[in-house]
């Protein structure tokens, strides 16, 4: 691996990336823009009698308020959309945490989006769905069943996970991109960024296992979207765009995507505060 790249500028990142970058003032920014194409994308295709399928994710989430008010405002029907979370922590049995959970994905789509938009827009809960550790097949049957997936909005972790699927050099590329929804170890890369980021650093606490949507269903969504702004995304984002295509860095393997970007936030951007 070249290091070098950690030492990009922000006018070099700007220049060839190999995921095409957008570039935002603040976080705030990546959020509204991701609300705002979720509701573009639902709109196009109720327009067209057809359906939404996307792919979403729990990182990051405050797009999900926005969404949930501009639905509202401007009384657009989700009654044909059909939401795919990415992934849902798991207990030490390998079920889904309690709903109640203070990390459960379920938990917070159900307070956040569903619970917040009017009943009359919103679809109905078997299009509300969460990978099942007791039913991993079920989700790459339904995407087949709706004819593939819209878009994807996804962020990148530490180890340039997409979703949960995590790194992993014993895989050859083909092999990691292959993966399909199933059950795994979280890393503790990435239970240490996440006890951070969303848990108050209560690492402890932090859950070992999760169910993820497979790599290969987000690999052939119509539609990527993509967006980092902590701060230890500086480094990620210039791998992510100008390292190589390798398992050992997931989103890597997406740079060959037909349709994806990256929004970031001019503080990742920058090697500067």
């Amino acid at each position: 691996m070249n290091h070098n790249l950690y030492e990009i500028t922000a006018e070099e990142l700007l220049d060839s990336p190999r995921i095409p970058l957008l570039l935002a003032g603040s976080a705030g920014e990546v959020y509204y823009e991701y609300a705002v194409q979720m509701i573009d994308e639902i709109r196009q295709n109720n327009a067209q009698g057809k359906k939404t399928v996307m792919i979403l994710p729990c990182g990051p989430i405050d797009q999900y308020p926005i969404f949930a008010r501009l639905v509202n405002r401007y009384q657009i029907s989700l009654k044909n959309v059909w939401f795919i979370n990415m992934d849902e922590y798991l207990d030490d049995n390998k079920e889904w945490v309690s709903i109640d959970h203070p990390l459960s994905f379920r938990g917070f789509m159900k307070r956040t989006v569903y619970d917040k938009i009017n009943p009359e827009l919103v679809m109905p809960e078997v299009q509300r769905i969460f990978p099942d550790p007791k039913n991993p097949g079920h989700i790459p049957e339904v995407i087949g069943q709706l004819g593939g997936v819209d878009i994807c909005f996804g962020g990148i972790g530490i180890n340039g996970h997409v979703a949960f699927n995590e790194a992993d050099a014993s895989l050859s590329n083909e092999e990691l991109l292959a993966q399909q929804t199933r059950v795994l170890k979280i890393t503790p890369e990435t239970r240490t960024a996440n006890a951070i980021g969303d848990f108050n650093g209560a690492l402890e606490d932090m859950p070992h296992y999760c169910i993820t949507i497979g790599i290969n269903d987000i690999s052939h969504a119509r539609k990527i979207r993509l967006g980092c702004f902590r701060n230890w995304h500086r480094a990620v984002v210039r791998r992510a765009v100008y390292g190589e295509q390798t398992s050992e860095f997931p989103v890597s393997l997406l740079q060959n995507h037909s349709d994806i970007n990256l929004k970031i936030t001019e503080f990742v951007a920058s090697l500067t505060d």
